[in-house]
């Protein structure tokens, strides 16, 4: 029997690994790192086999010459390991993974994009150094296009979600399955829409999404200059608005957005809420507990965590 036994959803943010020491809030910082390390010990206590880990992409295992809206990584998977993040392979649930793109595939929910070799950055290896540290776990990498337009709509990201919830319940192997989302909430990056750039800046960064394969390292210093420049953008509005959502269950509400009503409210970044979206999705939307919030300026984001436990559910799953 398999079973989803836990869901988390964690913004994440390299400044905390390269740029701790000039945060100024830090009372914050150590706020959110507390929940972080709140978040894991539930993980740890919930005792997963595996993790399914959906998170974004930053132009480091993704680029315009191929952008899928959904990828499941079915084989080897190896984190990029920029700005002090996890580097090198990632253990993989091969037999989960390949049972899940296979049965949404051949159910007709879902053509799933695959890779029996992914890159990921840390849009997911951010959660790993944080929420996975010392556990004993494999992932199923699942990679969500929020960055090149046009993007998936919130709406497919929740219908995923549940497609993928169904696979997982019916892998007969039997596994205990926690799931991760990984962005977020409000934040505004300095990157054009790769269809229209201005100025030098955004002529580089589309450059840098065209031609980064194989050599992303080669642009990675003017990109972090770019985005350290960057003025914050935080809806404190929103993210409390959204994390009232998820507190009670009514996660798919968000969907209620376009992508360009979205980045209008909260920011390009906030696009990355599809994450936690597709995670509550797999949870059968159990109601939430946030673990932490807090508006980080020097950080660009607002940045939450909350920890879904469907243990404490059995009404409010939302139906097709």
């Amino acid at each position: 029997m398999t079973d989803i036994v836990l869901g988390v959803g964690a913004s994440h943010s390299t400044l905390m690994n390269t740029h701790w020491e000039e945060t100024f809030h830090k009372d914050r910082a150590e706020r959110f790192r507390d929940a972080l390390r709140q978040a894991r010990d539930e993980i740890a206590a919930a005792r997963p086999d595996t993790v399914i880990l959906v998170g974004s992409n930053h132009f480091r295992g993704f680029w315009l010459d191929l952008i899928p809206s959904f990828t499941i990584g079915v084989g080897e998977c190896v984190a990029s390991g920029e700005s002090g993040t996890p580097e090198g392979p990632q253990p993989v649930d091969v037999p989960l993974a390949r049972h899940i793109a296979n049965t949404l595939v051949e159910g007709g929910r879902f053509d799933l994009a695959y890779s029996a070799k992914l890159q990921i950055d840390h849009g997911q290896s951010h959660a790993i150094q944080y929420l996975l540290d010392g556990l004993d776990v494999e992932i199923v990498p699942l990679v969500v296009n929020v960055f090149a337009h046009p993007l998936p709509t919130l709406d497919r990201c929740e219908q995923l979600g549940r497609a993928i919830r169904d696979a997982v319940l019916g892998f007969p192997e039997g596994r205990r399955v926690a799931v991760i989302g990984s962005g977020g909430l409000s934040h505004r990056l300095p990157w054009p829409d790769w269809r229209d750039p201005h100025g030098d800046d955004e002529e580089f960064m589309v450059g840098a999404w065209l031609n980064g394969r194989d050599h992303w390292k080669d642009y990675d210093v003017r990109r972090r200059e770019i985005i350290r420049a960057a003025e914050s953008a935080i809806n404190e509005d929103f993210d409390e608005e959204f994390l009232s959502l998820v507190e009670n269950g009514r996660t798919h509400e968000v969907a209620r957005y376009t992508t360009e009503e979205l980045e209008k409210v909260a920011g390009n970044g906030a696009q990355e809420v599809r994450t936690w979206l597709l995670m509550a999705a797999l949870l059968g939307h159990a109601p939430g507990r946030r673990l932490a919030y807090e508006s980080l300026p020097e950080w660009l984001t607002g940045m939450g965590v909350a920890v879904l436990d469907p243990t404490h559910h059995h009404t409010s799953e939302r139906q097709p």
